[in-house]
């Protein structure tokens, strides 16, 4: 049975048959294939609730505008893909754009207001409409769609899976792998956790806390742009598609536990495959709202996330 797959802002795919009646088999198939899409879409949007976590951990910034650095990460990746023909180019501009990007608007935006976390929801919040105003004004409100680096599809259990799909799942989950290293193996990555942990301490100990803050909202920007760009191929490219993304990243930070890196990553994946799972028998927006509920009900039962006790 032949399906066509068709992706949205949200984890999801829908399948629609080609050929034949809908049966047990036609079922199962669609409930797997929707799992996978769940787990692909779970391995990038914890790339990018990463990055939004290391910002909240480290600066104690709720940052509003994590979205639309997504955003700018697909149509960033759209536009340098389709000016200079090569979309892995683009997988490798367009994150240190976002890097460059993030140190600039820690300098001029975040640092003013550091500390003050009312502030850095307002300020954030107003960044987050000058992007979407700005990317509206300039590369235009229509949705567009970027073809797949990788063409073709693969048999996997029974469906016939986009490749590059796959490729993208592998892809985010070594930049996660990479993530961790980094933060565990270099001297960077120890002032980085330093600072998370006591900053007073570090500041004592000789460790510059003010360029390791800025260095961590620009490695956060940028890990949102480089799932903008992965994502790009497989969703809508549009200035609003960070919008949508942002309830799912602060809820996957806050049912890890609030500061939790590997709880962040483990409930986005979590939190993902659930959606595509319910969204078998639901209609997108239900979906969402029954993660809301399990990320209510998870509060209700362990105040500080399901990953509070893990390692942070």
């Amino acid at each position: 049975m032949a399906f066509e797959v068709l992706s949205r802002y949200t984890p999801k795919i829908a399948l629609i048959a080609t050929a034949g009646h809908i049966n047990g088999h036609i079922v199962n198939e669609l409930v797997f294939a929707l799992a996978v899409n769940g787990l692909v879409w779970g391995l990038i949007i914890a790339l990018i609730a990463l990055g939004l976590s290391i910002i909240f951990g480290l600066l104690d910034v709720i940052n509003v505008a994590h979205g639309d650095f997504f955003m700018l990460g697909t149509v960033g990746g759209l536009v340098v893909a389709t000016s200079t023909g090569s979309f892995w180019l683009a997988l490798a501009i367009v994150p240190l754009i976002g890097f460059i990007l993030g140190a600039v608007i820690e300098r001029l935006v975040i640092r003013p207001t550091l500390r003050q976390a009312s502030l850095t929801i307002v300020t954030t919040f107003g960044l987050s409409m000058i992007i979407q105003e700005t990317v509206r004004a300039t590369y235009g409100a229509q949705p567009r769609r970027m073809a797949a680096p990788i063409e073709g599809t693969v048999p996997l259990f029974g469906i016939n899976y986009e490749i590059y799909r796959i490729a993208a799942a592998i892809f985010a989950a070594l930049c996660l792998v990479a993530f961790f290293l980094f933060l565990n193996r270099t001297k960077l990555g120890t002032w980085i956790r330093a600072v998370r942990h006591d900053p007073e301490t570090a500041t004592s100990l000789g460790i510059p806390v003010t360029k390791v803050t800025a260095f961590t909202f620009a490695l956060g920007t940028a890990m949102a742009l480089l799932g903008g760009v992965i994502a790009a191929p497989i969703t809508t490219v549009d200035f609003r598609s960070g919008v949508d993304i942002l309830p799912v990243c602060f809820m996957a930070v806050i049912i890890g536990g609030l500061g939790n890196l590997q709880g962040t990553v483990a409930a986005a994946i979590m939190l993902s495959v659930l959606e595509g799972l319910v969204t078998s028998v639901v209609e997108p927006t239900t979906a969402r709202i029954i993660s809301l509920v399990f990320m209510s009900a998870v509060l209700l039962v362990r105040p500080h996330g399901l990953f509070a006790g893990a390692t942070r």
